[in-house]
């Protein structure tokens, strides 16, 4: 009886998480739009006014998907300890094994959307109010 232990290959290992689609065009981005596009597109995003501005309660965390963009938060160890105990009660009492990324994620999302809906009023204008930020 042979020892050996039978591994999965590279591809197993290495496959694509999402259907990448067609190759892009020269001059365009694997979004389909040429980089001035997109720059055009993410100022309307972040300017608030534009096609891609969604409606209250539109907002959707992105959940498990490849995500092409990165962002490092800092936070302090008692912050980190709760987002933990968040996501460990989340698995426990709730049967959503997520990790800390799409936590994150949702809480973000589910913030947004009340920005959009209350505007000043959110929960989010005020702690930041409160805080002094």
């Amino acid at each position: 009886m042979s020892r050996r232990v039978s591994l999965p290959a590279a591809d197993d290992l290495f496959r694509p998480t999402a259907d990448p689609g067609p190759d892009p065009a020269p001059g365009e981005s694997a979004g389909g739009r040429a980089p001035a596009a997109e720059a055009d597109a993410a100022a309307e995003a972040t300017s608030g006014t534009g096609p891609t501005r969604r409606p209250a309660g539109a907002r959707r965390a992105s959940g498990r998907v490849r995500h092409d963009e990165k962002m490092t938060v800092y936070t302090t160890a008692e912050e980190l300890l709760e987002l933990e105990q968040a996501r460990l009660r989340l698995r426990g009492e709730h049967g959503l094994a997520v990790d800390r990324g799409r936590l994150v994620r949702a809480a973000i999302a589910l913030a947004l959307a009340e920005l959009d809906e209350r505007g000043a009023e959110s929960e989010l204008v005020q702690r930041l109010r409160e805080s002094g930020t």
